[in-house]
């Protein structure tokens, strides 16, 4: 009888590793680096096993061949790192919330607030979510920017992204996109470790979210009027945006860029700013601002960018200061 053990691979070649190389840069746009064959080897064996396959030029064959493409969406769930938190980066949040919010909820009745009553509802794009921690992140900023006779109404209503039509009250849509399926299952379920709640402020964390009993002892999840909020989708940054869900005043897209090589970053965020509805906000991670001259986008924060209105920039905050410009030339 032939063990698991001795069906495990224990040697990716260079000839293999280069296939697979060109195979995830193809689908996904992810560079793969010579340092990282380590980790392709640690994370693509488990799955050889469980397929009883010999070698990882098999499991190549098998995800390349005819049919193969329900694999190669394991393939890249295995590839994929879901590394994230709840209130990541937590500077960008407060400039959300301090500054960017209550300058929208000012000018409501104005003509110029996207979160207006009445108006469209606020859409927002979390572009990588992994298992969720980002858009409900997203999710509850947006409700607490809310006066409190307003939230109800809010959280009440499922996302409606029919165009500009009215919604009767404040609305609040986020999509949240990935491509891992397996990290989009989870974040869908909105369930995490209790661990995960001394992420959350306190106030957000008794408001929000439910502490599992009994049979789920030891997991938190988000309360109804969040989840409502969410509108999940697998996609892939390299595909076009998703038009469907019209233009957005929030993207963040934070801690994926650096990923891809600079070629398909520079595309990925000219689709991203292309998506922005007008003064809308772009959010980046830490390590992935953008430098140059393209005034489409004016940085407001590192590693923040605001859509510029049509005409050039507006203002007179050093708009002519390199870090309050950017174009589509990424930082390494």
């Amino acid at each position: 009888m032939i063990s698991t053990a001795e069906l495990s691979p224990r040697t990716l070649s260079d000839e293999e590793f280069a296939l697979f190389q060109r195979l995830v840069k193809r689908l996904s746009g992810i560079a793969l680096g010579p340092q990282k064959k380590p980790l392709l080897l640690c994370r693509l064996g488990p799955r050889l096993r469980a397929l009883g396959l010999r070698s990882f030029g098999e499991y190549y064959r098998r995800v390349t061949a005819a049919g193969g493409e329900g694999e190669l969406v394991h393939m890249l769930d295995c590839i994929c790192t879901n590394e994230t938190h709840f209130f990541r980066e937590r500077e960008q949040f407060e400039l959300l919330e301090r500054e960017i919010l209550p300058a929208w909820h000012a000018s409501a009745g104005h003509g110029g607030a996207p979160f207006a009553r009445g108006r469209r509802p606020l859409r927002a794009w979390s572009a990588a979510c992994s298992t969720g921690e980002e858009p409900y992140s997203i999710a509850m900023t947006l409700l607490d920017s809310l006066p409190s006779t307003d939230r109800g109404a809010a959280a009440g209503q499922a996302p409606s992204w029919a165009g500009d039509a009215p919604v009767g009250a404040t609305g609040i849509c986020i999509l949240a996109t990935d491509l891992s399926v397996r990290a989009l299952d989870q974040a869908q379920r909105a369930v995490w470790p209790i661990e995960r709640a001394s992420e959350i402020p306190e106030e957000r964390l008794r408001t929000y979210m439910l502490r599992g009993t009994g049979a789920s002892e030891g997991l938190m999840k988000a309360r109804p009027e969040l989840r409502r909020l969410i509108t999940f989708r697998r996609f892939n940054l390299l595909d076009a945006a998703p038009r469907r869900f019209g233009l957005f005043d929030l993207i963040f897209c934070r801690n994926v860029l650096i990923y891809f090589d600079a070629a398909t970053r520079a595309s990925i965020v000219a689709r991203l700013i292309a998506s922005l509805a007008p003064s809308g906000y772009l959010f980046l991670g830490h390590a992935e601002g953008l430098h140059g001259t393209d005034h489409r986008v004016r940085c407001v924060a590192p590693s923040v960018y605001r859509l510029q209105p049509p005409g050039g920039l507006e203002g007179s905050r050093n708009t002519s200061s390199p870090e309050h410009a950017s174009c589509l030339r990424i930082s390494e």
